[in-house]
């Protein structure tokens, strides 16, 4: 007996050493710049994220983005994730209640006794309730919840994630196709003039060598065209892949697009097709803190903390005493010789108790564990953070880059193109080499190419800007109601937020 009594002596002491331990902070902080390093866009004007896209009036671009997202494995996956935390949210909680069990039974026996034989049937209900008394279910409860918020913000990061890649596939085509305007303007240029030359050559005004040069720039000319031609057809496969339309119907429907946009900008006076529009700005908060707000990434690494947090505190309840009460009710019945015997049944326990008292350390080991487990998501959450500062201020790097060169490309290829038609017409009038021809159509080229580059580099800034600001997400956003697709449970307001673009033209 004193035996017993020091053993539960020592075990309550463990217990209460036990408790004494701290669970780690569910939420750490994270170091922050005050204020952001790059200029924000356009003077910091600001226009909302989750409206930015319809500055672009482009339904086609909404119409790839959305059927993209219809067939991302990524998309389909995070909903799968949502469903399968929202299941374990609703099993954690459930250990906090008492649960309810419906048993029956039947037997037959000859118990060699005053008894006949008889057969004896029962049924009873059956409860059993753990008495959370060191937190250990609430803990497990609230880890669950960490991971659903999480899930839940994962399916908006993939969202985003897929409405950028193809937003950059979609303009990366665009500037394809410019650049393949340009290719075949600039073969059909060379071609002329290896006609030209060629007729002068016949007639003994150019020598030999000036059309072996004519024709091999007419080839080259020809070769930029035809390379050109089969990047653009590689990016309609890779777009055609992401939003799994068939390739007919998506050339059908880029052609479409474009014949619009041209039918629209056609009665502009001076339209020029390497000019750059001017792109809406993106609501960039003055503080990064409010900004990093707006990312699933962020949110979801910070709720991996507190769930580490929470899984800390079921691993250090598991060190405490365990107390558990059950009993049923029900009715049974004796049948013996054609006569029935019936009775009820109740219990109420037992209230049972247990002490952990040796395990060679491994709920200790468990509890390091744990805490490891939460140092690594407390490292993981902070090196989020810093990386989201620094996608935001490399886009806006980008950006402030790429417009204050707009200015200085478009002079350079006015410059050049003015300088090109003005070395062609002394070429025809016999004033100019062909050499000095092939200058001047070199560096005018370099000069179409480089702004129609510009204009795509400037693209994919705003891109990188709208995805390392969040898309529009916040924690409120819906989410799908089941997991069966990602599809499912989709409402307008956030298609509208994080599937479609506005214009980074």
């Amino acid at each position: 007996m004193k035996l017993l009594q020091r053993t539960g002596a020592l075990a309550a002491v463990a217990a209460l050493s036990a408790c004494a331990t701290p669970v780690p902070a569910p939420h750490v902080t994270a170091q922050v710049p005050p204020q952001w390093q790059a200029p924000l866009p356009h003077h910091g004007n600001q226009t909302e994220l989750a409206n930015w896209w319809r500055a672009q009036n482009d339904a086609l671009l909404v119409q790839l983005i959305d059927a993209a997202q219809a067939a991302s494995p990524n998309v389909a996956a995070a909903a799968s994730r949502i469903a399968q935390s929202r299941a374990e949210r609703v099993a954690a909680g459930a250990a906090l209640a008492p649960s309810l069990d419906a048993a029956t039974s039947i037997s037959r026996a000859n118990q060699q006794s005053t008894l006949p034989m008889g057969t004896v049937s029962q049924a009873a209900l059956q409860a059993s309730w753990e008495i959370d008394l060191f937190g250990a279910n609430r803990a497990a409860r609230d880890a669950a919840q960490q991971r659903y918020d999480s899930a839940r913000a994962g399916w908006h990061d993939a969202r985003v994630s897929v409405a950028a890649e193809v937003a950059n596939q979609y303009y990366g085509l665009r500037a394809c196709e410019r650049l393949l305007a340009v290719a075949r303007q600039d073969a059909a240029s060379r071609t002329d003039t290896a006609r030209l030359t060629e007729l002068s050559a016949q007639a003994g005004f150019q020598s030999p060598a000036s059309l072996a040069l004519a024709r091999a720039s007419a080839a080259d000319g020809n070769s930029r065209a035809i390379a050109q031609r089969a990047a653009c057809d590689v990016d309609v496969k890779v777009l055609a892949a992401l939003t799994a339309i068939t390739e007919p119907e998506l050339r059908r429907q880029l052609a479409s697009a474009s014949g619009n946009a041209a039918a629209a900008g056609a009665g502009a006076a001076g339209t020029d097709a390497g000019a750059a529009a001017s792109a809406p700005a993106i609501a960039i908060a003055e503080l990064p803190a409010s900004t990093l707000n707006q990312r699933p990434d962020v949110f979801s690494a910070e709720r991996a903390v507190s769930a580490a947090s929470a899984d800390v505190g079921t691993a250090q309840a598991a060190r405490y005493p365990r107390l558990t009460l059950s009993g049923s009710v029900g009715v049974a019945n004796f049948r013996a010789g054609g006569d029935n015997t019936k009775t009820d049944t109740w219990t109420i326990g037992p209230l049972s108790m247990t002490l952990p008292i040796f395990d060679s350390g491994k709920r200790s080991a468990n509890v390091e564990a744990a805490r490891a487990r939460y140092d690594s998501a407390v490292s993981s959450y902070r090196a989020t953070v810093r990386q989201a500062v620094s996608e935001v201020e490399q886009a806006l790097v980008n950006l402030d880059a790429s417009a204050a060169r707009s200015s200085d490309a478009q002079t350079a290829l006015q410059g050049y193109r003015v300088n090109f038609s003005a070395v062609e017409q002394r070429y025809q009038g016999g004033l100019a080499s062909l050499f000095e021809l092939e200058d001047a159509r070199r560096t005018r080229l370099a000069a179409e190419q480089s702004v129609i580059n510009l204009q795509r580099e400037r693209s994919a800034a705003w891109v990188a800007l709208y995805r390392a600001a969040g898309g529009g997400w916040s924690s409120a956003s819906t989410v799908p109601n089941t997991g069966t697709g990602p599809a499912a449970g989709t409402d307008t307001a956030n298609r509208h937020g994080t599937s479609a673009l506005a214009s980074p033209q």
